[in-house]
């Protein structure tokens, strides 16, 4: 029987196949010799036309790129452009750079693409395409319906991308003949729709898909990442939130906001399902990051660990988190704000509880059970399915283990003077051969855990380490359904509602209803108070998955929408107060900047060389020091997390803490005279020069100089109805 990791990802590796593959007849085979070969008599087929449906899975299923953003690779959690510009993540990105401001030649393209198969509108015509060649097929309603379903959802899906970006854009729902013909080519030269326009256009493909597609497949060992009915309808609703968010809707339009609740209530009462309990320190929640036919799955991408070959598609976030001293790819650091915003284990904001003080030196103790699997921290055990018994010539074991299932992370270091160990842009030495390839704080959220999983989706090997990884990713997630449904219930006042689903989010983590679930309980009373709780439980729930930057986005929170009017005079907000973050009651982003955390040894230790053997904490408890010795790594499967002072694994590690260890703040945002700076225009980019050159009536953004104008002002309003 194959191990469960060498079977997952099915769908990617249908999808991979070129649409001759998919099981047609030998005499239809045979008159074909490569993909763009194919006729519409492959509509016929049954298999040969779900074989072009699992094309659109294998090109627009959400995929990494790392750092990169573009259509073909969005933002999912990574240190991208998109996220170095919310809280997750420090560096100045293009978008929050104060020393450069983006133009229509410099902003990141997301809509053209040179290469038109692989462009956005070339995508769209792939669906198109499909669409036509299925509608006008042999195929028995019930097949054509099952198959036309999943491309209205995709189609839907590219729309999307780009109104969330752009606001209104062409639409084009017919296959565009490329020859100009009798119309001498005004036909393929489509003006902007209205962003409203757009929005009901991807909602209304989204109506047809829910209604074609099953809630369930019938076969779900090869069906399983299929889009279904209730993955239509949470898309729906994401996409009425979004006309239905400040970003769009500068007046509070309650329209929209019941749109919105309509939309996502659906969803919600469609997917509905039990989570049941929590497990030890939120381990269920953890483990559905790595779970294969999952209920909390809306929306998948599946991946497989092959190595090689025309189907090997891998997912890096694994070998990404990983510290190098596991022979991974060196880990991920979050912001020391990120650390800091999580919950306290009551559930209340560091500072507010009146249960738990907050010690930012101690940082790890008495907070939210997600915490524990969001960051990884100095004196945790983090389980890998790892042979690091043969190291190979060119990376030397420096890890002092022969398995990576006792692996356990300390990841504190040391300085060698005085000098750099008070710079904030220097750093230290890490432990257990960390060296200077040291996070101290690291991500660890989605991660493949051994305590977690004992049957690993990576084939891990010392060549590829941790980079042959089938996890699949959740693009929608049963939590977002509920976090946009208490989101859109908020905004038709209908408080409730809202809260009782932020309720459920928090109660699938441990929290319960003896302390109101963490909650303030002035939020059923006030419609601000519980947008801001929303969304605040937004940023802990969905910390890096590549949410945050589209919700600062939706609500303005870089200023909360002062200077809009600069870019257009109607632009300014009459709702939600005039300000955004004032009326949330959060401090904007603009005018901030972000930090590292470093947990180095203590001054009382001393100084030490910066050379693996000469750990001043090893060195001052081989000589009896017990105060310097490492307690038992924290297991988060087994060890409570509140400390009481009392004999656990928990006191014990703030022990060690405190006799050894100091947190050091580290610069990440680069020279200290600047900060963060999101112009009033980026909240709705315009397009780069390319775009407009391809289509002469094609209006550029207001805010954006217009190419097709000599750059004068753009004159498109994404706001207008």
């Amino acid at each position: 029987m194959m191990k469960k990791n060498t079977k997952i990802g099915l769908i990617v590796a249908l999808a991979a196949m070129t649409a001759f593959s998919s099981g047609c007849s030998d005499d239809f085979l045979s008159e074909k010799q490569n993909y763009g070969n194919y006729t519409d008599v492959i509509y016929n087929d049954y298999e040969g036309a779900k074989g072009r449906v699992n094309f659109l899975y294998a090109i627009l299923l959400p995929y990494t790129g790392g750092s990169t953003t573009n259509f073909g690779w969005h933002s999912i959690g990574e240190s991208d452009d998109f996220s170095k510009s919310t809280e997750e993540y420090g560096g100045f990105s293009s978008f929050v750079d104060p020393n450069k401001i983006l133009d229509n030649t410099t902003v990141t393209d997301y809509i053209y693409g040179e290469n038109k198969n692989v462009s956005p509108y070339g995508r769209i015509r792939e669906c198109n395409m499909i669409l036509d060649g299925i509608k006008n097929s042999s195929l028995p309603e019930t097949q054509k319906e099952e198959l036309l379903g999943q491309v209205y959802f995709f189609r839907a899906w590219c729309y999307y991308r780009l109104v969330k970006i752009y606001g209104g854009i062409p639409i084009i729902d017919y296959v565009q003949n490329p020859l100009i013909g009798e119309s001498g080519g005004v036909d393929l030269v489509v003006p902007r729709a209205t962003t409203k326009a757009c929005i009901d256009f991807i909602c209304q493909d989204l109506e047809i898909a829910a209604s074609y597609l099953p809630a369930k497949w019938d076969i779900p060992a090869s069906d399983y990442g299929r889009v279904t009915s209730g993955t239509a309808m949470a898309l729906a609703g994401r996409t009425r939130l979004l006309y239905a968010s400040p970003l769009f809707n500068r007046s509070d339009n309650a329209d929209r906001w019941n749109l919105a609740y309509e939309a996502t209530k659906e969803a919600k009462d469609k997917l509905a399902y039990s989570f049941g309990d929590a497990g030890s320190n939120a381990s269920k929640w953890a483990g559905m990051f790595v779970s294969y036919e999952n209920p909390e799955a809306v929306f998948i991408a599946l991946y497989n660990n092959l190595n090689g070959g025309d189907y090997k598609k891998n997912n890096g976030w694994e070998n990404g988190i990983r510290p190098s001293n596991i022979y991974g790819g060196g880990g991920k650091s979050s912001t020391a704000e990120m650390v800091d915003l999580f919950p306290m284990a009551d559930g209340k904001k560091p500072g507010t509880s009146q249960t738990y003080v907050y010690d930012k030196e101690m940082f790890f103790v008495n907070r939210d059970p997600r915490f524990y699997r969001t960051f990884a921290f100095p004196g945790v055990r983090w389980a890998a399915s790892a042979d690091l018994s043969k190291p190979n010539s060119e990376q030397p074991l420096i890890y002092p283990y022969a398995k990576g299932e006792s692996y356990e992370l300390w990841g504190y270091s040391w300085y060698a003077d005085a000098e750099t160990q008070g710079s904030d842009g220097e750093s230290g030495w890490g432990a257990d051969g960390l060296g200077s390839n040291n996070k101290s704080i690291y991500i660890r959220k989605r991660t493949d855990d051994f305590d977690i999983n004992k049957s690993s989706f990576y084939s891990f090997d010392l060549t590829n380490k941790f980079a042959l990884s089938a996890t699949p990713y959740m693009e929608i997630r049963y939590a977002e359904v509920l976090l946009n449904f208490a989101e859109a219930a908020c905004g038709a006042n209908k408080l409730d509602e809202a809260l009782n689903a932020l309720k459920e989010v928090r109660a699938r983590v441990g929290y319960t209803a003896d302390n109101n679930y963490g909650l303030s309980t002035d939020l059923g009373s006030s419609r601000a108070k519980l947008f801001a709780a929303i969304l605040y439980e937004r940023q802990v729930e969905l910390a890096f998955e590549g949410k945050r930057f589209d919700d600062m986005r939706r609500w303005l929170l870089w200023d909360g929408g002062s200077g809009q009017e600069t870019v257009k005079s109607t632009w300014k907000l009459t709702g939600f107060d005039g300000n955004t973050c004032t009326y949330l009651g959060v401090s904007p982003l603009n005018g901030t900047r972000r930090t590292g955390i470093e947990m180095r040894v203590a001054d009382s230790r001393g100084f030490a060389a910066r050379d693996n053997s000469k750990d001043p904490l090893k060195a001052a408890a081989a000589s009896g020091d017990a105060t310097a010795a490492r307690p038992v790594a924290l297991n988060l499967m087994t060890d409570v997390t509140v400390a009481e002072d009392v004999n656990k694994p928990i006191d014990k590690l703030v022990d060690f803490y405190r006799a050894n260890l100091k947190r050091k703040e580290m610069r990440i945002d680069g020279d200290t005279r600047y900060t963060i700076k999101f112009q009033p225009q980026y909240y709705i980019i315009g397009f780069r020069t390319n775009m407009q050159a391809n289509n002469t009536q094609l209006l550029q953004t207001v805010g954006w100089a217009d190419y097709m104008n000599g750059g004068a002002p753009g004159t498109f309003d994404p706001l207008a109805e």
